[in-house]
C-alpha cells in the first residue's frame, strides 16, 4: 500500500494542473440587470445597457404598415404566442433599427418580459453559443442584428441559416431574431450574379445564396420617404421636443437641409432637428430608459 503512494500523490498534482489550466465555467447571465443587453464573444457575454438609445414608437413616421406588422408580431410573441423571425430591409436612414429599439421600448414599459440582445454582424458566429444562453432564461428575448449582410467569400450565413430554422435544436421557444439590412437577401448583387454564371447548377448555387432570407417569416420593406412624410418627420420632432419655430420657417430649413444632405430620410430629419435645437439652446432628451 505504501508503494502506491507516490502514484497517487502524482495523480492528484496532475489532477490539481489540469483543474487550473481548465477555465471555469462562464457566470449565469443575470437579466435582471437591464432591459437590454449587448452579446459580446469574448469576456462577459452579455453586457447590460441601462440607457439604450432609442425614440417613441409614435415618432417614427412614414413607416406605419411596417410599424404595424412588427408590433403585432413582437406582441404575440411577447405573449407567448406563435410569431416570425423579421427582416427589416430597405432605404437607408428611414428607420429599421429605430423601430425595433421603440417597439421594445413600448412592449417591455408594458411589463411584458421582453429583452433585447443586441448581436454585431462580426460576432455571428458565435450566435449558437448565446442562444444556448438564452434558451435557459425565464425571459424572452429578441435577438437584434443591425446592418447584417454578408460578403463574397463570408460563410457565416450557413451557421445562421441553421440557427434560424434548419438545425436540430433551431430557434428556443423563447427567442426570435430581427435583423436590418440594406440588401433584400442580404447578399450583394454582384456575389448573386456571379454565383450564376459560374456554378455548375446555376440555379442551385444561387438558391444556397439567397435562401438565407426565407428563414424570416416577415420581410418588411422600407422606402424612400416622400416629401410629406419628412416634413411630418421633422414637425413630428419638433412639436415633442418643443422647439418654439414658426411653421414655414421650420418646413424652408428643413427642405433646405434635405437639399444639402442629398435626399429624405427620417435619419436626416432628426441630423436636422438636432441642428436646431442646437441653434435654439434646447437640449434633446429622449428617455433612454
Amino acid at each position: 500500500m505504501q508503494n502506491d503512494d507516490p502514484l497517487h500523490a502524482a495523480l492528484g498534482r496532475i489532477a490539481a494542473a489540469l483543474e487550473r489550466l481548465s477555465p471555469p465555467a462562464p457566470p449565469r447571465p443575470d437579466f435582471s440587470l437591464a432591459q437590454a443587453f449587448v452579446w459580446q464573444a469574448e469576456g462577459q457575454p452579455f453586457h447590460p445597457v441601462v440607457s439604450v438609445n432609442r425614440v417613441p414608437l409614435a415618432l417614427l413616421k412614414g413607416i406605419g404598415p411596417a410599424a404595424e406588422t412588427l408590433f403585432a408580431n413582437t406582441l404575440r410573441f411577447a405573449k407567448g404566442l406563435p410569431a416570425n423571425n423579421a427582416l427589416l430591409w430597405g432605404a437607408r436612414g428611414m428607420g429599421k433599427s429605430s423601430l425595433v429599439k421603440s417597439v421594445h421600448r413600448e412592449l417591455s414599459a408594458a411589463g411584458l418580459p421582453l429583452k433585447l440582445v443586441e448581436i454585431h454582424r462580426e460576432d455571428i458566429a458565435t450566435l449558437p453559443r448565446c442562444l444556448g444562453y438564452l434558451r435557459a432564461g425565464t425571459d424572452r428575448f429578441i435577438v437584434f442584428c443591425d446592418d447584417l449582410s454578408f460578403d463574397r467569400d463570408d460563410t457565416s450565413y450557413k451557421s445562421l441559416k441553421a440557427v434560424l430554422e434548419g438545425g436540430i435544436e433551431g430557434r428556443p421557444e423563447n427567442v426570435i431574431f430581427y435583423a436590418t439590412s440594406n440588401r433584400r437577401h442580404l447578399m450583394p448583387r454582384d456575389m448573386v450574379e456571379n454565383e450564376r454564371s459560374t456554378a455548375i447548377n446555376p440555379a442551385e448555387a444561387v438558391e444556397e445564396k439567397v435562401s438565407l432570407s426565407d428563414r424570416f417569416g416577415l420581410w418588411l420593406g422600407f422606402h424612400n420617404c416622400s416629401q410629406d412624410d419628412f416634413l411630418a418627420m421633422v414637425r413630428g420632432y419638433a412639436t415633442h421636443f418643443g422647439l418654439q419655430a414658426a411653421d414655414d420657417e421650420l418646413v424652408r430649413d428643413a427642405l433646405e437641409w434635405s437639399i444639402t444632405r442629398g435626399g429624405r430620410s427620417g435619419r436626416v430629419a432628426w441630423q436636422f432637428i438636432q441642428d436646431l435645437a442646437g441653434k435654439l439652446g434646447n437640449r434633446l432628451e429622449l428617455g433612454t430608459e
